[in-house]
């Protein structure tokens, strides 16, 4: 087993990543009061929601179960009441834990219910996905979807600790592993060649499903997250370097439709997109944008999207939460490994970055 830190004062809490983690022994000293509320989904919940319960049980925890259909289609307010729902029923005071056993749609949405019931109470992460491992989870960002825009409504909600199971990541479905290493890629071009370098190496290994290589991954990519949230926790600065390729992404997605597309799927493109534009610019090479794209196809990764009118993703773009007095921020390439925050680039630049990766009809 390996511990990370995200350092932030007396809010300091540990990222365990392992195989087949001790429940008890890791668990039980960060769950506060007796009562814990275990949010999951539908697929989670046959697969280790018991495992959970019975282990929590046995601690003398008092713990319900709270259900959600699985899909990023369902987060929004609508199943968020229905976390609000389970505790309210359960007669949970503010000395509970809310814990979150599932992925990113989970975990984000158990988040945001722990930041707002009774005006917080204590949160614990458990990704059983490989995204929600290295990006969701660890942060503090909770969040759902509005028509009109993903994670437009949400708080900042730290965990007391995340519980990386590498053993869980056994059920997920190839698309889902893949869609985990697209934000695991993302690390290395934003900023660590040398990562980029050893993923280049182990991508067979890793698409394989791989335990060492897969918790090696996990943990290089949660140091990188770890290092960039203890210097800005609220994103005013460098932590929204890691949105490389998420304005786009989210443009795909919100066209799209909410689960069409896996998150990870639409942010590798989105990363193809901005790797575009940093080349049309000259910061990066030829070269780089080809590597750039062959790393995201080794894993699987669409490169290009479907066909989306240019003026409906670029309303899509407006709506990002990186936009600030008005102007779009993009988070492009000076480099591989080398990513900045911008709003100095080419509008018509952009615009063809978008055409030229999508999939002719």
């Amino acid at each position: 087993m390996q511990t990370l830190h995200v350092e932030l004062g007396d809010r300091r809490y540990p990222i365990f990543i392992g195989s087949h983690l001790n429940i008890n022994e890791l668990l039980l000293p960060y769950i506060t009061g007796h009562q814990v509320m275990i949010v999951t989904n539908d697929t989670v919940e046959k697969l280790y929601a018991n495992t959970y319960q019975q282990a929590l049980q046995a601690l003398g925890k008092t713990v319900k179960l709270c259900v959600l259909r699985d899909g990023e289609k369902y987060k929004n307010l609508e199943n968020l009441n229905l976390i609000f729902d389970a505790l309210l029923q359960a007669g949970f005071n503010r000395d509970c834990t809310v814990l979150a056993l599932g992925g990113g749609v989970i975990g984000d949405m158990a988040g945001f219910a722990a930041a707002s019931f009774q005006r917080g109470v204590n949160f614990i992460q458990v990704p059983t996905t490989l995204l929600s491992q290295v990006d969701s989870s660890v942060g503090g960002k909770t969040g759902i979807n509005h028509p009109l825009g993903k994670n437009m409504i949400g708080a900042f909600k730290q965990p007391s600790v995340v519980f990386a199971d590498m053993a869980q990541l056994k059920s997920l479905p190839p698309r889902e592993l893949s869609a985990g290493l697209a934000e695991i890629i993302k690390y290395a071009l934003l900023g660590d060649i040398e990562f980029l370098a050893w993923l280049e190496m182990h991508m067979d290994g890793l698409i394989q499903g791989d335990e060492a290589l897969l918790a090696e991954a996990v943990y290089r990519s949660c140091a990188h997250k770890a290092r960039i949230v203890a210097n800005d926790e609220k994103e005013h600065g460098e932590r929204a370097l890691l949105n490389l390729g998420h304005t786009f992404g989210h443009a795909i997605e919100s066209y799209l439709g909410y689960g069409v597309w896996l998150h990870g799927e639409a942010i590798a493109t989105g990363m193809v997109m901005a790797a575009d534009l940093s080349c049309q610019m000259g910061w990066i090479s030829e070269a780089d944008l080809i590597r750039t794209k062959v790393i995201f196809q080794r894993a699987q990764l669409p490169i290009a999207c479907p066909p989306i009118p240019l003026e409906q993703f670029l309303e899509y773009m407006v709506h990002d939460k990186k936009v600030l007095n008005g102007q779009l921020r993009l988070i492009l390439m000076k480099g591989v490994g080398q990513a900045v925050i911008t709003k100095e680039f080419n509008l018509e630049a952009m615009k063809q970055a978008i055409v030229n990766n999508q999939l002719k009809e």
